[in-house]
């Protein structure tokens, strides 16, 4: 199994220290975009700067998008799926740590329920982490990794129906076209993981994954 992985995509060796390094960082990357997130979320749109109204991060940082991209973004460019699946874990545990914690003890409001899906998620993260560093590889089960991704990214930067298309948020669509350059490898590889990413997401977009949040 291990040498068939490797065909897909070969692990590169760091050193410890760069090993805690990198993960630390994201865990505090993690924990200060949880903050910021809620600290977002209870402030009077009116009172934030200007453009962070006209950007609506609120909502922005309120939505799946953007904690979907970071997630693919830090397993692509971790240097082993080991690594990829640890850095995934940390960098959700500090998020969902931090803002409930905010939630909870600043706030003085307990979701339970919406909390416990985001734990859940958490504690998934790892495994899904492990499976999305491969599609930075080679062959079939790379460009069908990619072309997953592609579409979940998709799902959250457009809607379709039967008779209407149209784009969810500015932003959502900014972190589209970031996803391109993300997954990117080559010409023909990137034609074939948009071409089938978005059949997958116009097959799937009336269905609801995740309590639709995916």
């Amino acid at each position: 199994m291990k040498d068939f992985l490797n065909e897909i995509r070969k692990p590169i060796s760091i050193s410890l220290t760069k090993k805690f390094l990198y993960s630390t960082l994201i865990f505090i990357a993690g924990i200060t975009l949880g903050l910021v997130s809620k600290m977002l979320e209870t402030t009077l749109s009116n009172s934030l700067p200007y453009f962070l109204e006209v950007l609506d991060l609120r909502n922005f940082f309120s939505r799946m998008g953007v904690w979907l991209f970071l997630a693919v973004l830090i397993s692509l460019y971790s240097k082993s799926a080991l690594r990829s699946a640890i850095n995934v874990f940390l960098f959700f545990a500090g998020m969902v740590g931090s803002y409930y914690l905010f939630t909870v003890l600043i706030a003085g409001f307990f979701p339970k329920s919406y909390m416990m899906i985001w734990i859940i998620m958490t504690c998934i993260s790892p495994f899904l982490a492990f499976v999305c560093w491969y599609a930075k590889g080679k062959g079939i089960i790379a460009i069908s990794i990619s072309s997953i991704i592609f579409m979940f990214i998709s799902r959250q930067a457009f809607v379709f129906g039967f008779w209407y298309f149209d784009i969810r948020d500015n932003l959502e669509l900014l972190l589209w076209i970031a996803t391109i350059f993300v997954l990117y490898q080559s010409p023909k590889q990137i034609f074939k993981v948009a071409t089938i990413g978005l059949l997958l997401y116009f097959f799937s977009a009336q269905i609801n994954l995740f309590w639709g949040m995916l």
